[in-house]
């Protein structure tokens, strides 16, 4: 058994992966900005750190002791893109990159895995996106690229390091939980034309990705985006599907810019991020369709 230690505990993802952990007997310390965490009173091999990892602080004090790290923290993205906050966006993913790599010391024989987007690549229409290609333009685009660049450091110390673009998480929160608020009162629809690809991932798949990285002891960039890409007219669809729920009402590109800023644009880019690194590597998905995950979430009686 291992001892993990995970950013970014307290949110939609870093929560499933620390009970994913858990559940096979590792020993994992979340931390994050919140007072407190349940699993401390679930878990007797959980234990919670309440810092802002941002900073340097006492918490790095447990980096030498992992044997993983996860690392997830940094600010909602879906906020209003202010300049204050933009800057919290990329502050609160860079800094506390850098005070992990920095609590390493000199010789940390870890593993090192940390998230960034596929909003790495850009706008980048309909080009095929695997993990070769190179770093597009737009903010988020500059914040997955220097938080990379901040992970890589990582193996100056002796680490491995696997970098994760993650897609749009779908699962009982997260994301979903925004976006399905249309559709329950009967005004959803695809954003924009909605002809743009949109990249997604199962959280379940998302766990056992990581799972089978850690496994593997493995390095690189991997995309971790659902085998079979879509674009967001049909991920529409395959929501209303899900929710018994309409999807004819679409949002006009220039009302999301308008109503939404810069973060409604960056909602309109297309990236058909394709998983070649998990699937060179023998990694099979459970869901191999946008429609069989959301069956999974929707499931009767539980229509959030």
């Amino acid at each position: 058994m291992k001892t993990i230690m995970i950013t970014g505990a307290s949110g939609f993802v870093g929560r499933y992966l620390a009970e994913a952990f858990l559940k096979q007997g590792n020993t994992v310390t979340g931390m994050g900005t919140s007072a407190d965490h349940d699993f401390d009173r679930q878990y007797d091999n959980f234990s919670w750190v309440c810092a802002d990892t941002s900073l340097p602080g006492d918490w790095q004090n447990h980096v030498g002791a992992a044997d993983i790290i996860i690392n997830l923290a940094g600010k909602n993205i879906f906020k209003p893109w202010t300049r204050a906050y933009k800057d919290a966006i990329y502050e609160s993913r860079i800094q506390t990159t850098q005070n992990l790599v920095d609590a390493m010391g000199d010789n940390w024989d870890g593993q090192l895995i940390s998230a960034s987007a596929a909003g790495y690549y850009g706008d980048r229409g309909d080009t095929v996106l695997y993990e070769t290609e190179p770093c597009g333009n737009g903010f988020l685009a500059g914040v997955c690229r220097d938080w990379e660049a901040h992970a890589f450091r990582a193996e100056e110390k002796g680490a491995k390091v696997a970098v994760i673009r993650l897609g749009v998480v779908l699962g009982e929160g997260g994301a979903l939980s925004v976006m399905g608020r249309a559709f329950k009162f009967f005004v959803g629809g695809p954003l924009g034309s909605g002809s743009q690809w949109f990249p997604w991932i199962y959280i379940e798949d998302l766990a056992r990705a990581v799972l089978f990285l850690v496994s593997g002891n493995s390095s690189g960039v991997f995309n971790f985006t659902g085998a079979v890409p879509l674009r967001q007219k049909d991920f529409a669809k395959a929501l209303g599907r899900a929710m018994m729920r309409p999807a004819f009402m679409p949002a006009p590109a220039f009302m999301v810019k308008l109503v939404m800023g810069e973060l409604g644009a960056s909602l309109l880019q297309s990236q058909k991020a394709m998983p070649g690194g998990l699937e060179n590597a023998g990694f099979t998905f459970g869901c191999q369709t946008a429609d069989r995950a959301l069956g999974h979430i929707y499931v009767a009686g539980n229509k959030k």
